[in-house]
């Protein structure tokens, strides 16, 4: 398939922020003053606030089209960003609260405990036995936000680390990003199953449709990997992530078989998946984030705090989208255009 490079546009505003944030960023760079939003009782589900700050973690990124390049680091556009931080930061602690006390040495078997006693709703398990195709494609959208930059974020991390925490880290991103194949990388093999199933999988294409709850994923990788100050939630993010994997993906290209939508395209970027993060699980609970917590033992109580974070906010994403297909309506804010697969 075509690698597509080009920089996708800026989406459509969510609400007074939005409006404000693209006249200006289509503007040349400048001091600026962004309008102070009235933020709900839950910042995550607060469509105006995830947007906004998406699309100013973007910058960082590959950018939007049309959008001159100076922005990413203006510094009146960095404080409007530590406004919205602010406020998601907020919310998620009302989402996790903090335990302290955590042994760096038993950081690995912790996270696999953390993993086993996960009570959230389970979307794998809902597409494997009874989701649509409809619905399986809309998950694909969903996902896209993050899977066609998989690893990038993580990736923010690896100057911040050393010694035995780094070559762990080092070794499940180099498997991330394909080792060495670009035909390889995860995220290609995303827009590959993408593109099997009817959708276009254009980095960006799908911004406008995807909810709040979803963008509250995303921007919290970012937001983690961003600040150095958050370094050890990004290594137990990246830890949970990886220990979460394998068996949901089995479960998705089972779906794909139920559906008759298993072409090799479709499946193998999960059936990479099962097979990797089968290794990375235990690289990614032991060598990196075990070793981390004994490295740096101070950040052992943010290590369980990141993974704990990510089992939380992605708990609310399963369970918007389950809600919303539940009450026989699509989870998307707008559905997914979808072409005649051959």
């Amino acid at each position: 398939m075509r690698v597509r490079t080009e920089n996708p546009r800026l989406p459509a505003p969510r609400g007074e922020l939005g409006e404000a944030l693209n006249e200006v960023l289509l503007g040349e760079p400048c001091d600026v003053e962004l309008p102070e939003i009235e933020i709900g009782a839950d910042p995550l589900a607060d469509e105006d606030l995830q947007l906004g700050l998406y699309v100013l973690y973007e910058l960082h990124y590959r950018g939007f089209d049309g959008v001159d390049p100076s922005w990413e680091w203006n510094p009146s556009l960095l404080a409007a960003r530590a406004r919205l931080e602010a406020a998601y930061e907020a919310g998620l602690a009302e989402l996790v609260q903090p335990r302290p006390g955590a042994e760096p040495g038993n950081v690995g078997d912790t996270l696999f405990e953390l993993a086993a006693s996960d009570g959230g709703p389970s979307l794998s398990r809902y597409l494997e036995t009874q989701g649509s195709a409809e619905q399986f494609r809309e998950f694909m959208v969903h996902k896209s936000a993050y899977q066609l930059k998989e690893a990038d974020p993580h990736s923010w991390v690896i100057p911040r680390l050393a010694g035995d925490a780094k070559s762990a880290l080092i070794e499940i991103q180099n498997d991330e990003y394909g080792s060495g194949r670009a035909e390889r990388m995860h995220s290609r093999l995303f827009a590959e199953a993408m593109e099997a199933i009817g959708l276009d999988s254009t980095y960006g294409a799908h911004l406008d449709r995807i909810p709040a709850s979803t963008l509250a994923t995303v921007n919290l990788t970012t937001l983690l990997g961003l600040h150095r100050a958050r370094r050890g939630a990004l290594v137990g993010h990246l830890a949970m992530f990886e220990i979460g994997s394998a068996i949901p993906s089995r479960r998705y290209g089972n779906a794909l078989r139920r559906l008759g939508l298993a072409t090799r395209e479709a499946v193998d970027f999960f059936d990479e998946h099962v097979e990797a993060d089968s290794v990375h699980e235990s690289i990614a609970a032991y060598d990196l984030a075990q070793r981390y917590a004994t490295d740096e033992p101070e950040l052992t109580d943010d290590i369980l705090f990141g993974a704990r974070a990510l089992l939380a906010v992605d708990g609310r994403f399963a369970a918007a989208v389950l809600g919303r297909w539940d009450a026989g309506l699509t989870s998307l804010r707008v559905p997914a255009a979808v072409s005649t697969v051959s």
